[in-house]
């Protein structure tokens, strides 16, 4: 088995774990190979295999049976950019803080694996947003799995962001920017723009001004096969396209249209973690203190 293992840097307490983590797999026989962005990290901390193979953005990954991301949900975001249209299977180790999508805490890595060996797990579709820019900004890193944003530069003036569905006129948002999201990202920026709550099998976008002029304005859910296209001005000659994390100033007059990529996200889920368990404990949702449980029904 071939395992790759992407991260960020972490806390010292972390440390047991994820040295339980490489002695495990090396105890399995398992092939494994590191972010090379990562291994800097892990070599100051941890005592690693010396067979441990090393690789880059843009290497082939291809014959990897999973992924572990360790960290963030945000690691988990970049990992989904290493892993691309191949599609491996990623499993989400959190060591960060809220873990909506990294839903492994490292004191359950031991059983994590064992069900990874077993096959006692699912696989989660996501679906991902990509977006065409004239010219190319985001240098073939053009998806994502959480949103694509156009928002205002710094502290400048809101900019207005003509948008149409399918090449048929919708709107032109006066707004710090606009947010479209995949349900996937509805939990994100989407939510705290006032989006709704979308399930992750759901084939659809969310549109959601950022803090728009217009009090009147609110997202739209539009299907995910749609392509969706704007045109921006403003006071500013520069504005900000991102894609989850990944942000580019450029300039006014780009030509940028988004839609569904043409691949998925396979995120690995265990038996006993769903979607709706998620919600009501990353989001405490239901939480009401006068049920001993803790939860109301």
């Amino acid at each position: 088995m071939r395992i790759a293992i992407l991260g960020k840097p972490f806390e010292a307490d972390m440390a047991p774990h994820l040295q339980r983590l490489f002695d495990d797999l090396a105890a399995r026989q398992v092939q494994v190979s590191v972010a090379r962005s990562f291994h800097a990290a892990l070599s100051q901390q941890l005592t690693l295999p010396d067979n441990l193979r090393l690789f880059d953005r843009g290497d082939d990954l291809r014959g990897t049976d999973y992924v572990l991301s360790i960290g963030g949900d945000g690691t988990l975001l970049d990992t989904v950019t290493y892993v691309g249209r191949l599609q491996i299977p990623i499993l989400g180790i959190n060591t960060g803080r809220l873990g909506f999508l990294s839903t492994v805490s490292p004191d359950q890595i031991p059983p994590a694996l064992d069900a990874l060996f077993r096959g006692h797990f699912t696989l989660e579709s996501r679906s991902l947003i990509h977006a065409d820019t004239d010219p190319d900004v985001f240098e073939g890193l053009d998806f994502g799995l959480n949103e694509f944003s156009i928002l205002k530069r710094d502290s400048s003036s809101m900019i207005v962001v003509h948008t149409y569905i399918d090449g048929e006129y919708l709107n032109s948002y006066w707004a710090d920017g606009l947010v479209v999201s995949t349900p996937t990202g509805s939990t994100g920026y989407s939510l705290s723009c006032g989006g709704p709550v979308m399930l992750p099998q759901t084939n659809n976008f969310i549109i959601a001004p950022v803090c728009p002029h217009n009090l009147n304005v609110r997202p739209l859910i539009v299907p995910d096969r749609s392509v969706i296209s704007f045109e921006i001005e403003g006071r500013s000659n520069n504005f900000l396209l991102s894609l989850d994390s990944r942000s580019v100033t450029v300039d006014a007059g780009i030509q940028v249209a988004v839609r569904r990529e043409a691949f998925d996200a396979k995120l690995i889920k265990l038996n006993h973690v769903n979607f709706l368990s998620t919600l009501r404990s990353k989001l405490n949702w239901g939480l009401d203190r006068r049920n001993p449980a803790g939860f109301s029904v």
